[in-house]
């Protein structure tokens, strides 16, 4: 069984920075996809930020320029680094991988106070 450990949400103000961590644990074939999704109250769980195993990103054009992806492949753990951090943020933030399978993370909470 896949299990996801997601840590490192929290409250911020707006400006600040947090990071995210991802480690994947068990049975599973090499992750080809991770990403970061979030969903606020109320609205659609969103795709924040994604990286392959070769390392090809992709972002949300909301996070551009302001959130890093990034994956440790021999750790099966991956990172998504926030700076510049604006209330809109606020979320519940989800892991996600995809291997022969795919499988998210629990949620963290990101609040970003103005």
């Amino acid at each position: 069984q896949v299990q996801l450990v997601e840590s490192g949400g929290g409250l911020v103000q707006a400006g600040g920075s947090l990071r995210l961590s991802c480690a994947a644990s068990g049975s599973m074939r090499s992750i080809n996809f991770m990403a970061w999704y979030r969903q606020a109250p109320g609205k659609q769980r969103e795709l924040v930020a994604g990286i392959t195993s070769a390392g090809s990103t992709t972002y949300a054009d909301s996070v551009k320029g302001r959130f890093t992806i990034s994956r440790e492949n021999a750790k099966n753990t991956g990172y998504l680094q926030m700076n510049s951090l604006k209330p809109e943020d606020t979320a519940v933030y989800y892991c996600y991988i995809r291997s022969s399978m795919s499988y998210w993370g629990q949620g963290t909470q990101v609040t970003v106070s103005s």
